[in-house]
């Protein structure tokens, strides 16, 4: 078995179940694993690559359980639309260079049509699919669904049952969206992500509002194909105990991004998992008024952070939550690798040990305490370095017959 890359120097996070330290031993890496950690059963041999990770911490790649940053890949501005394998290939080398290996890309389904309507929807799943074998992430699909859409129902059974949905969340912004839409300006926005004129914006408001006596049975069909299929669920913006309650006996066990101390609360007393916002915590708050992720960590009423809208903050909020001393580094990279992972039934990921995927991202701790991302390795190849003076074939290694 040959290793094909050893890292050398550096400090290597390790452990589990809380009980988390810093190693200096190498990693040698064979196909997509962690071949072996130390040097005790390798012996020298030329012409295979090391990279030097002197004065680096090497940490699990990033597990990205919500993001939508790619949305301004395909319409960065509103009357613009581009092509989806342009923009997801750009998407991939956005992940890699903010260390993110694994990526849950949330595809929001809706009434509301354009972008994040049924076309837009099986375009991304597609998508998806076709470059699975020549992107540098892993990709999938977090499917959000909005409650009200119940002529998608079909349509995301089906996605279901075909096994394109690593996870699924029940989004309800109808509400929401029809109290802004008091305001033209907001009105305006919400008809050209829609890709349509406002009349006709009002007219998929009103029809999708009309048909409020099938959320129920919407959702109940989908949480039961869900769990039919093992697809973890979450609920989206729970404000009270009853939101939490009904999707819990659903079988709905994450409360994803929830907006009131209750429903944080709750979600804790029910060993619920919760999800919040990395760029909350870089912002110092919630940007639409909401619960400080910083807080909720410090209390420990929040085990995962995901990128959000921003890609970048997923690699910089646990430094962040260090400086801010809600907890340890060693505690903040489980809300962005281990727990994330095993959510998503990733067991093979999100940690650093022999015969785990060879997920990892090579990082220097600045003097301000930022980090600054080095290199990225994803199913053991190294798919992006900034410094590649630190990659040689002069000392590489390979496991001993």
């Amino acid at each position: 078995m040959n290793a094909h890359l050893s890292i050398q120097g550096g400090s290597y996070l390790h452990g589990a179940d809380n009980q988390y330290g810093w190693s200096d031993a190498s990693l040698h890496l064979a196909s997509t694993q962690i071949a072996r950690i130390g040097t005790s059963g390798f012996s020298s041999h030329a012409g295979l690559p090391v990279l030097d990770a002197s004065g680096l911490l090497i940490l699990p790649g990033l597990v990205d359980i919500h993001g939508d940053a790619f949305e301004r890949q395909l319409q960065p501005r509103p009357a613009t639309s581009f092509a989806y394998d342009i923009a997801f290939a750009d998407t991939d080398r956005q992940l890699i260079t903010n260390g993110i290996t694994t990526a849950c890309h949330g595809v929001t389904f809706s009434w509301e049509g354009g972008l994040r309507g049924r076309d837009a929807a099986m375009a991304t799943l597609d998508q998806v699919a076709a470059q699975r074998s020549h992107v540098h992430a892993d990709h999938r699909i977090h499917l959000r669904f909005e409650n009200h859409h119940a002529d998608g129902l079909h349509d995301a059974l089906e996605w279901i049952n075909a096994g394109m949905v690593a996870f699924f969340a029940f989004n309800e912004h109808l509400p929401s969206i029809l109290k802004k839409s008091a305001s033209p300006e907001k009105l305006q926005t919400y008809a050209e992500r829609a890709r349509c004129d406002v009349p006709v914006f009002l007219e998929r408001l009103h029809k999708a509002q009309s048909r409020s006596t099938r959320v129920v049975q919407t959702i109940q069909q989908l949480a039961a194909a869900c769990r039919e299929h093992g697809i973890p669920m979450a609920s989206h913006d729970d404000e009270c105990r009853q939101d939490r309650e009904r999707f819990q006996a659903l079988g709905a066990e994450i409360s994803e991004f929830p907006k009131t101390e209750e429903a944080l609360q709750l979600a804790h007393t029910l060993n619920n998992h919760v999800i919040m916002g990395a760029p909350n915590v870089l912002l110092g708050g919630s940007h639409c008024g909401g619960l400080s992720a910083t807080e909720a960590i410090r209390r420990g009423l929040c085990d995962i952070l995901a990128s959000d809208y921003y890609y970048p903050a997923l690699l910089h909020a646990p430094f962040r939550l260090e400086q801010d001393g809600a907890c340890s580094l060693e505690q903040a990279w489980q809300l962005v690798s281990r727990n994330p992972a095993r959510v998503l039934g990733l067991h093979e990921r999100g940690h650093i040990a022999e015969q785990q995927r060879a997920d990892l991202v090579l990082v220097e701790r600045q003097a301000d305490g930022s980090p600054r991302l080095i290199a990225t390795i994803a199913a053991g190849k190294l798919v992006f370095c900034a410094e590649p003076q630190r990659l040689s074939h002069q000392r590489s290694l390979e496991l001993a017959a």
